[in-house]
Parts: structure tokens; C-alpha cells; sequence
């Protein structure tokens, strides 16, 4: 039995190859002499037909199949190439609303300059601030080279911008502002009215901003009527705040409960939750200290 399978696996292939042309050779013969309708051209067909056919549907399963893998690949592709574009494109969109809110900022501190125009301005880039949710104290990235010195105002916002702080220590190349939120900070300011004896003090609170978003607003004449929303400037009396900026709004103000005099609350012209660029008045109060 090894032996007969031995010799099988020993034809040559040529020799399979000739009995294969020598069979087909027979059948077109047969089927010349015979006709397509003799019985050997029969038996034959009955044995390879449904074997083509099955061949046939193996053969269509397989290229729909592969049409299907090849469909696939491309859509893998495609989707890829539409991944990219998109991060591409998102990229771009960030770029440009990054580049679009810089702009309107910069525009917020052109229309900062033309509503101050009487004063001497430079812009400044807040590099650095205090820990805390408030810029309360912050580092800018201009000092002496620029102009700047200790007691010079700082202002942030567009036209309807306001008082940030001053400026309390300076270097080459940059400086230090305290802003009026501070717990230490006391500007005197007074309320926009056509009446006398209206000087009022903003007092820095941070817990006070914290709770309720204002500042204190104290020392109002009793007499003096304070509407929500009347405007509260820095006062000519101050000693280191020029005068005339605004500072913020009024709100909620009433008699103290000593019957003399009136306090409130201001709401900042300024967020101080987000401060990114400001302008430094580098006009000085000729005054001593405040």
C-alpha cells in the first residue's frame, strides 16, 4: 500500500499534464464525431456541470467578497483623509477665534485710549498673578524701559472700561499692579451727580467679590440720592488715582444703620476674573500719598 502511494506521489506532473490534454483532446473528438448529445459527452456533463456551477457561485462569492474588502479599504481610507481635515480644521477654527478674541481685545484697549485721551498711554500683557481666582495683584511685561513707575494707573476694557489698580513695585522690564479688589486697596472716588458733597470710598473686599461680584461702597452723604447703576469715578481729592476714571456702578445703597451716613455696593467696570492685556497711564498724580 506505501508502495503504490509512493509511486502516485512520484508522477511527474507532466505526466498528469498530458493525461489531462489527452482526455480533453478525447472529448472534443467525441463530441465531433458524436454530436454534443452522445452518452460519454452525457455522463461527462452530468459529472462537471454542477461541478462548474458550484464553481461558478464560489468564484461570484469571492469577488463580491473582495469587491466588498476593496469597497471597505477605501471607505477606512477615506474616513481617515476626513479625520485628518476635520482635526485640521478645528485646529484652524481655534486658531482663528483665538486670533479674533486677541483682536477684540486690542480693539477694547484702542477705544480704552481714545476715551482717556487726555493721559499718556502704553498697553502691557498680564505674564503672571497671585494665586487666588481674582487678579488681585499681577505682574506686567513693561517697566522702566517703558515708562512705567510706581503709582501709575492701570486700566483694562473698551470704552466703557475702567480702573484695574496701580502700580506698586517696577523693574526693567516689568511691574507689579494691585488692583483696586484687593483687601488692601481704598480708592477715593465719588459719584457721578450734578450734586455737592459726593465723595464716597471703593473699598477692596475679595470675600465681599466673591459672594456677591461687588465691591464696598462707603462714606456717601446721607443726603445724597444714589441711584442703581450711578456711575462712580476716581476723585480729584485722591492722592495717587487720576481723576475722572470710571470705576464701577453703584448698587443697593442705603443709610447706615447709625442714621450718618450712606454705603452700598459697586459693581466693577472691570472682570477681574480674566484679565489678559491692560494700559498703563504713565501720567503721574502730582499729589502725595492718598
Amino acid at each position: 500500500m506505501k508502495d503504490k502511494h509512493k509511486k502516485l506521489r512520484d508522477l511527474a506532473p507532466r505526466h498528469i499534464l498530458y493525461a489531462v490534454i489527452v482526455l480533453c483532446a478525447a472529448m472534443i473528438g467525441l463530441t465531433w464525431f458524436f454530436g454534443s448529445a452522445n452518452p460519454v459527452t452525457n455522463i461527462l456533463a452530468k459529472a462537471i456541470i454542477p461541478m462548474q456551477s458550484g464553481l461558478n457561485e464560489v468564484g461570484s462569492s469571492l469577488a463580491a467578497q473582495l469587491e466588498n474588502l476593496r469597497t471597505l479599504r477605501n471607505a477606512q481610507e477615506e474616513n481617515e483623509l476626513l479625520r485628518e481635515e476635520l482635526a485640521s480644521l478645528r485646529s484652524e477654527n481655534s486658531r482663528l477665534q483665538e486670533q479674533s478674541y486677541e483682536l477684540e481685545r486690542l480693539r477694547d484697549l484702542l477705544e480704552l485710549e481714545d476715551a482717556y485721551s487726555q493721559y499718556t498711554m502704553t498697553a502691557a500683557r498680564v505674564i503672571q498673578k497671585d494665586s487666588g481666582n481674582w487678579f488681585h495683584s499681577f505682574l506686567i511685561d513693561k517697566g522702566t524701559e517703558d515708562g512705567i513707575q510706581v503709582g501709575c494707573n492701570v486700566l483694562a476694557g473698551g470704552a466703557e472700561g475702567g480702573l484695574v489698580g496701580i502700580v506698586t513695585s517696577v523693574g526693567d522690564n516689568y511691574a507689579r499692579v494691585r488692583a483696586i479688589i484687593d483687601d488692601s486697596s481704598n480708592v477715593g472716588a465719588m459719584v457721578l451727580t450734578d450734586a455737592s458733597n459726593n465723595s464716597c470710598v471703593v473699598s477692596g473686599n475679595l470675600e465681599l467679590l466673591t459672594q456677591t461680584g461687588c465691591l464696598s461702597l462707603q462714606y456717601i452723604d446721607k443726603e445724597l440720592v444714589v441711584e442703581d447703576g450711578a456711575k462712580i469715578l476716581t476723585s480729584n481729592l485722591s492722592s495717587e488715582y487720576l481723576p475722572d476714571i470710571l470705576i464701577g456702578y453703584a448698587r443697593n445703597v442705603t443709610v447706615d444703620s447709625d442714621n450718618l451716613q450712606q454705603s452700598g455696593y459697586l459693581v466693577p467696570a472691570v472682570d477681574f476674573n480674566d484679565l489678559q492685556e491692560v494700559m498703563v497711564i504713565l501720567d503721574l498724580k502730582e499729589t502725595g500719598e492718598e
